[in-house]
């Protein structure tokens, strides 16, 4: 019995560690001994832009309610050092009940879409229908573009291998939630990916992918971490452009993060359970092993602490050394710290506690899911326009 408990303690122990540290140390050290830089990626690309002409570009903002900042996007997106007439600005208005679209004409839009309501990703789907460009790009109404992100990011398709690319989004703002603590972490992570294989997810504030390659997905399930390893089943690389960088807001407090992050896993769920994550089928084996590590084990935390917390009470309740009173007492500390952080906003009690809301809200977003389901649509992050 002991033994037993022994195995499945250490086993979720071990995973935990693994997909929290131990993997993008591992991809570290692999990178280092293939020798794989991401700049000689980055510098063929753009050798073979210079080569030849800059493809088409359409530029899509899927809004709703989006009236305090679209005019900035679409100005932000219009100063783009990019040729003009390669350059096409759409927007897609969701449902829009407020004055996003006269906004959006006013900035100078090319072509502004007044949809029904369905959700962002049909209003992507609608605009790309519409789109005259080579590539289509996506971002968000809250997020702007360096001058140069257009093309840094539309470089790397000069190989006809990728089929999907996202740029870097920089975080600002103050308050309690450490995102960019965990967001440095995961860009590095990403970073390295890229370098070896290919990304497993990317982000809603910068990407892009030819148009003939855009695929249509169920509403639900956003192209962030649909789109990656989708591309990677038909042959292409989904890959990570640095150089290419967004900024925007930051939510400001953790509770505010946490229900975000709620959202979103209301949204991941769906594709992994019946959206092609899990089945093996056209993966590659290094790129399987990373979305084991990153997706797959990184959303079962929850259980994995569950069960780790579980089977340590039992092995202190068995009597089985001074080891698992230790290892019992870490996790309890773990879980005061981040109680006492709403007390006492000391730096290591805020990282506690946002690993902790983190990690819960992978779990409550299965819940959501499961208990009535997943709207299409959204609403925007409280503090972050």
């Amino acid at each position: 019995m002991t033994l037993a408990l022994e195995i499945v303690f250490w086993g979720a122990c071990a995973l935990i560690v693994w997909t929290q540290i131990a993997y993008g140390a591992a991809l570290a050290l692999a990178a280092r001994v293939l020798g794989r830089t991401r700049d000689g990626e980055a510098r063929a690309g753009e050798d073979a832009l210079e080569a030849a002409s800059l493809p088409s570009l359409s530029l899509i903002v899927a809004a709703h309610d989006e009236q305090e900042v679209i005019g900035a996007k679409v100005t932000n997106a219009l100063a783009l050092d990019y040729p003009r007439e390669l350059l096409e600005v759409i927007v897609a208005c969701d449902g829009c009940t407020d004055e996003t679209a006269q906004r959006a004409r006013a900035a100078g839009a090319d072509i502004v879409l007044e949809l029904p309501r369905a959700g962002k990703i049909r209003a992507q789907d609608a605009a790309v229908e519409r789109a005259g460009g080579e590539l289509v790009a996506f971002s968000d109404a809250n997020a702007l573009w360096d001058a140069d992100a257009a093309r840094a990011l539309v470089a790397v398709f000069a190989d006809p291998r990728v089929g999907y690319a996202c740029g870097q989004v920089i975080f600002s703002g103050d308050g309690s939630n450490q995102e960019g603590v965990y967001w440095r972490y995961e860009l590095g992570l990403r970073e390295l990916e890229s370098r070896l294989c290919s990304i497993t997810a990317g982000n809603g504030a910068i990407y892009a992918t030819p148009r003939e390659r855009y695929l249509v997905v169920d509403p639900i399930m956003g192209h962030d971490l649909s789109l990656p390893f989708n591309m990677v089943k038909r042959g292409l690389r989904a890959v990570y452009v640095p150089a290419a960088r967004a900024r925007e807001k930051m939510v400001p407090s953790l509770g505010g993060e946490y229900s975000r992050k709620r959202r979103m896993m209301s949204h991941t769920w769906p594709i992994v359970v019946r959206g092609g994550m899990l089945s093996p089928r056209g993966y590659p084996p290094a790129y399987a092993l990373m979305i084991f590590s990153h997706r797959l084990l990184r959303y079962g935390t929850p259980l994995l602490h569950v069960i780790a917390l579980a089977g340590n009470v039992a092995l202190v309740a068995l009597g089985a050394g001074t080891l698992y009173e230790v290892t019992l007492g870490l996790q309890l500390a773990l879980l005061a710290g981040a109680a006492l952080a709403g007390v006492a906003p000391l730096r290591v009690l805020l990282m506690a506690r946002y690993y902790v809301l983190t990690t819960a809200s992978s779990a409550a977003g299965l819940w959501d899911w499961l208990r009535h389901g997943t709207p299409a649509w959204w609403e925007a992050a409280e503090g972050t326009r």
